[in-house]
This record gives C-alpha cells, structure tokens and sequence, in this order.
C-alpha cells in the first residue's frame, strides 16, 4: 500500500504566505506523487501559489522548490505528478504557499484548501503469455 499524506490538510483557511511541517518520505517504494490541490472556498480577485520543497534533514530546503503547483483563482481541483525517484537524498517535503489579493474590498486574501500527495504504485511484474483463441 502507498504512501498517502496531507501536507496541507483539508478545510484549512489561509491567509498569508506560509509553510507546513515536514512530511518523511524515505520509506516511499516508487518515489512518485500524484499532488491533488482542492481549493473549496476563496474570496474574488485573489491567487494562491503553492509549492513543495525538498530536505535530506528535515531542516535545509534549499533555494528552489522540487514542484511548483500551478497559480490558482477558484475553487477546484488541480493534480500533478511530482516524481522523486531520480532524487535519492530527498527524505523530507512540506508545502510552502504564497497568497496575493488585489482590487478594493476585504484587505487579506482568504483560501480554505487541502494539498494531498499519494504514492504511485508500484506496478506489479507480470509474464506475458499468449492469448488464448
């Protein structure tokens, strides 16, 4: 069974940049993601960047994020895959999320979201053998 974990669990209101706690993926089998963002409520003329970021300790993640979700404005779902499998030394990830809000009404952006990764399975090896007619 694979690896499936919230690095922004479901239902949480943002509003202002910030990031998660590290989530260990050195046990993870394949390595590989699929990264489902679900924006289920936002305000109008506001965007959410999210990012996942890399660590071999859980306390250096470097200057560059391993994923950049792309930016979103609504409610929805939004999936990539993110996969790590050529990238050995990657124990730890957490999200980071940048909010911005523009135009005249309420003065802070607000999102209530969910950022969720699952492992890819593994694809079980099988012989091939000749259909039967």
């Amino acid at each position: 069974m694979g690896m499936d974990f919230d690095l922004v669990p479901p239902g949480t209101q943002l509003m202002s940049n910030g990031e998660g706690g590290p989530q260990y993926i050195g046990a993870s089998q394949t390595r590989t993601f699929v990264c489902s963002m679900t924006i289920t409520d936002q305000i109008e003329q506001e965007s959410v960047d999210l990012s996942i970021w890399g660590s071999e300790d859980g306390l250096n993640w470097g200057t560059k994020p391993l994923l950049m979700m792309p930016q979103r404005f609504y409610c929805g779902e939004t999936r990539l895959v993110l996969d790590l499998s050529l990238n050995r030394e990657i124990r730890f990830v957490r999200a980071k999320w940048e909010l911005a809000r523009w135009g005249r009404v309420a003065p802070h952006p607000r999102f209530v979201l969910g950022f969720r990764l699952s492992e890819v399975p593994a694809f079980a090896s099988k012989a091939r053998t000749k259909p039967k007619f």
